[in-house]
């Protein structure tokens, strides 16, 4: 992350504390100034009094989730390529310098080349020459290795 993310990430963080502490500043002002009143008042009329947050808190709350999605987003990485043809030529196209972290380090799941066990496994088998090869070397008298020579 870099420290424009961090900065407002942390920033996010610090309104949501503040809501949240507005919140149970409320919550406790309200308990008390109900239980005040109840002792004061008659024991006939048993009426709950429930308020809801300030609108000022919950614009606070709802704000501070927004700045730290915000920051969150700021600093994940770019997302990579769903296909893979597109992937691989990225690879090919800029090599290590296209994975390098902020901090100058290359990600930790870079492999290289994905086509490179492609490239280098063996063409196909042409059964018929090696057919062709096997009756000439029989022609010519060939022995099995290790077999004793009559």
């Amino acid at each position: 992350m870099t420290w424009i993310s961090k900065s407002v990430t942390g920033l996010g963080l610090l309104f949501l504390a503040h809501a949240c502490y507005s919140a149970h500043e409320h919550s406790a002002l309200h308990s008390t100034s109900t239980a005040a009143l109840s002792s004061i008042a008659s024991h006939s009329t048993t009426a709950s009094n429930v308020t809801s947050l300030p609108i000022d808190i919950s614009i606070e709350t709802v704000v501070a989730v927004f700045v730290i999605c915000v920051g969150l987003v700021l600093g994940s990485p770019e997302l990579r390529p769903i296909q893979w043809r597109v992937w691989a030529g990225k690879i090919e196209r800029e090599g290590e310098k296209g994975f390098m972290s902020s901090d100058g380090t290359v990600d930790k799941d870079y492999v290289g080349n994905p086509f490179r066990v492609l490239e280098s496994r063996p063409g196909f088998i042409d059964i018929r020459k090696q057919r062709k090869e096997f009756a000439e070397w029989v022609r010519e008298g060939g022995v099995a290795v290790g077999a004793p020579k009559s």
